[in-house]
């Protein structure tokens, strides 16, 4: 096999785990929102999928759980559920994607191709499923926030959420499980023609006669 398609295999792989992983850090970060006031200006405060947060600046952190999953705002319950789906389908892409690749196991046979070449193609549709899953929920957070940050009928005094370091790391997981199923998936596609010559020379292999060793010895 070209060491290209070993290239877009490893980093495929590659982008696909740390985007499981910036979605993992993503799904438990506190910081989806932040909103800091002129009236307490030692203290901020940090808006999340599973708690809310008090950071004032001696160091001190208080977090405080939410009470119920029915009780909380509709962006935030959908956010937590896509999120969740997004680490599902990102684990099964890896789950997928890593026995698909060909140094996993160096076997040559046609049969191997094939399952492998399957194998892969699964893996990358299901990190593009992914990317899209975790682009949704944080491009919808943000975009009720930019609507709630330039309301016009709100008092210019009353303070605003603004955007959290949470949202940036659900962008690049979800632009890192896109590029992981394009690398995949392109793979797959250079895979399919190694293989149709691998049928030929097999094919090859097989209409070409054996020389018996009792022959070979004759002419010695």
């Amino acid at each position: 096999m070209d060491s290209g398609l070993w290239t877009l295999e490893l980093l495929g792989v590659f982008f696909s785990l740390t985007a499981c992983l910036c979605s993992l850090v993503t799904l438990m970060m506190p910081r989806w929102l932040t909103l800091s006031t002129e009236l307490l200006p030692t203290e901020s405060f940090q808006l999340g999928l599973w708690e809310t947060c008090v950071v004032q600046d001696l160091g001190v952190t208080e977090c405080r759980p939410y009470d119920s999953l029915l009780g909380l705002p509709s962006d935030i319950r959908l956010a937590r559920i896509l999120m969740c789906a997004t680490l599902g389908t990102g684990l099964i892409a890896l789950l997928f994607a890593i026995p698909g690749i060909y140094l996993v196991n160096s076997c040559r046979r046609t049969e191997s191709f094939e399952a492998k070449r399957t194998l892969k193609m699964l893996g990358g549709i299901f990190s593009v499923v992914t990317g899209i899953l975790g682009l949704v929920p944080v491009s919808y957070v943000a975009h009720l926030t930019v609507l709630r940050f330039f309301d016009e009928s709100v008092p210019s005094v009353v303070p605003r959420w603004e955007f959290g370091d949470a949202l940036f790391f659900g962008w690049t997981a979800g632009g890192l499980h896109l590029a992981a199923g394009f690398l995949l998936v392109t793979s797959c596609l250079f895979l399919q023609d190694e293989t149709f010559s691998l049928h030929q020379s097999i094919a090859l292999n097989r209409a070409r006669p054996e020389q018996s060793p009792r022959r070979r010895t004759e002419y010695v």
